[in-house]
């Protein structure tokens, strides 16, 4: 092997990458509506717990700017890890990375923060787990498709 080549795309990175980028997406679009303030979208997280929307809006809203940095890094770290996992960059696992620094930095906001009792539930913890877990695991299968050489 040549020093130019690099070892055959394994099926599983076009699989993870397709389906990791669509996951992805829904925190970047979550993001974006709640940034926006988009009432209808905002109404529907509203009354799944039981809320009135303009608790939504006072809490999203008051996040500090600091926050609101750890979120912005948490998303678009990960949508810029998923594109750079399909187009085979190694620089994918540093893009994970931050979204976990992101992610840390929101999940410790969110848990300390005057969030209201509505809002803090299993389903919201168990989903923050599920979240982890998944950056985690793109942060690992990023660092390890370029160790073996998959990612340049």
């Amino acid at each position: 092997m040549n020093a130019l080549s690099r070892p055959k795309t394994p099926w599983h990175l076009w699989v993870l990458g397709i389906v990791g980028l669509i996951w992805f997406a829904g925190g970047a679009n979550d993001y974006v509506q709640t940034k926006l303030e988009n009432a209808g979208y905002l109404q529907m997280m509203a009354d799944s717990v039981g809320v009135s929307l303009q608790t939504i809006l006072d809490y999203y809203g008051n996040f500090p700017l600091w926050a609101n940095v750890m979120w912005a890094l948490g998303v678009w770290g990960s949508i810029a890890g998923g594109l750079l996992l399909l187009l085979r960059s190694k620089f994918a696992s540093h893009c994970f990375v931050v979204s976990l620094i992101g992610l840390l930095g929101t999940t410790i906001y969110t848990y300390t923060s005057d969030m209201p009792p509505e809002l803090n539930t299993t389903f919201s913890l168990v989903f923050t787990i599920i979240i982890w877990v998944t950056v985690a695991g793109y942060a690992y299968y990023s660092h390890r498709m370029t160790q073996a050489g998959v990612l340049r």
